[in-house]
């Protein structure tokens, strides 16, 4: 039997491998709903969608794809002995909750075995340590021992010789939830993946290291929703990658030292990484200030831009998204946790390893943690990341007849802030120094 998680396609893939050695092959899904509680609709309506793309990949193949729904400790065991599987073959999952999970399911398939074969990444978290056996703290040691280890090539296709069985009961993939309206998501499922990889080497690969900050040009890959959710592997976009291309390779690079970190201490999904700064005076959540951070009505267009992108996209650039960040945690001075959940409910991409850790980067709280006194000023993150205000237009149509640059300061137009937009709700200046006044009282 294959037990499928974070690893939702066909090719490429060493535990369907494992599986089809052993004879016929059920393939199944749990829905879970200690996963899906806290998961906001994008995220749920793009695992719907490639659930179905996978289900209709597996036809193609005399194939199906098994979904139930409960208690993973309860439905793969009842799975083995409905299908008389004598294994249960997963890609090896290592976050907090995964890792329990798997626990129980393999206590409760007694003499079964829980075959883990592979991971979601190139390098199994826990792999690369440092010269001691300890995990690494620090990005770029980790970078250069996870370099020299490599990683295996992209697993040869088998869909073809696999003898799949399809003769039991499930349930139908649920519909999906309702979206906001205006919510645009990525086509799901492997081929599109494939696809939108193949495209994004050929047109724009090479042009990555240049204009990877820019969102106003919209050149970064995007794949991230397919990694998310297993759709393609790490390896197989690292096969394609060639010595120039080391910026990217960098990129996924950071995804696997957040995934060792969160193996490595699992309590930080949750947790200061450095405590210290858990004392740290924050304001309340519950207020007008968050609020208008979570609709994108701040009064700072770079702000309100990447906070309407998430809303329309379920998705932000990864420039932006440090940006909004620092914004909440040093000019509202509203702890990091809060804007983590934020993210976590409205991103299609939302990896709880790469949000946690992402966030405790900015807040000054994780590893390698940007100092906290680096505070973006969002007005100069703005004119030097999107110098012609293309971005703000595109997400905040009240400044959208505001020409060039000048869409970065509405509030030194000459007829003032454009009716429907909000002023600044902060003086940034004043706040950047409120911010360092609380971080010098916990040092």
């Amino acid at each position: 039997m294959l037990w499928l998680r974070r690893d939702l396609r066909l090719h490429d893939q060493p535990a369907l491998h494992a599986a089809a050695e052993e004879g016929p092959v059920v393939a199944l899904f749990v829905l879970d709903a200690a996963l899906l509680r806290p998961a906001g609709a994008p995220r749920i309506a793009f695992l719907y969608r490639t659930l179905r793309s996978l289900d209709a990949d597996l036809g193609e193949h005399g194939g199906r794809l098994l979904v139930l729904r409960g208690k993973p400790e309860n439905v793969v065991p009842r799975v083995v002995r409905e299908a008389g599987a004598t294994s249960v073959h997963v890609s090896a999952d290592f976050g907090p909750y995964g890792m329990c999970r798997d626990a129980a399911v393999g206590d409760a398939l007694g003499a079964v075995p829980l075959v883990r074969t592979g991971s979601p990444y190139a390098v199994a978290p826990g792999r690369v340590v440092t010269s001691d056996g300890s995990p690494f703290k620090v990005f770029t040691p980790f970078y250069k021992a996870w370099r020299e280890h490599g990683w295996r090539a992209p697993a040869a296709a088998v869909t073809g010789r696999v003898d799949w069985r399809t003769d039991l009961d499930g349930i139908d993939i649920p519909p999906d939830p309702l979206l906001p309206a205006g919510l645009g998501l990525p086509e799901a499922g492997e081929a599109a993946a494939r696809k939108a990889w193949r495209s994004y080497r050929a047109r724009h690969l090479a042009a990555y290291p240049d204009v990877r900050d820019r969102p106003d040009l919209d050149r970064t890959s995007r794949v991230s929703p397919y990694l998310k959710w297993g759709c393609l592997h790490p390896r197989t976009l690292l096969a394609d990658l060639g010595p120039a291309d080391e910026t990217y390779r960098k990129e996924l690079a950071w995804r696997e030292f957040y995934a060792a970190v969160l193996h490595a201490w699992p309590a930080s999904a949750r947790e200061y990484f450095q405590p210290r700064l858990a004392a740290m005076p924050y304001a309340a959540s519950d207020s007008a200030a968050f609020d208008a951070w979570r609709s994108g009505r701040t009064g700072y267009p770079i702000v309100d831009a990447g906070m309407r992108q998430l809303l329309g996209e379920g998705w932000m650039h990864n420039r932006v998204r440090m940006i909004v960040a620092s914004f909440l945690v040093k000019d509202l001075h509203i702890e990091w946790t809060h804007g983590a959940r934020h993210f976590m409910r409205h991103l299609v991409d939302a990896d709880l390893a790469s949000n946690q850790h992402g966030w405790q980067w900015t807040a000054g709280t994780g590893t390698d943690a940007a100092p906290f006194f680096r505070v973006f000023n969002p007005t100069t993150q703005g004119r030097k990341f999107d110098p012609d205000g293309d971005y703000v237009r595109r997400w905040i149509p009240e400044l959208r007849a505001v020409a060039g640059s000048a869409v970065h300061e509405p509030w030194q137009l000459a007829d003032g802030v454009p009716a429907g937009y909000p002023p600044p709700i902060v003086d940034h200046a004043r706040e950047r120094e409120e911010a360092l006044a609380r971080y010098q009282s916990v040092r």
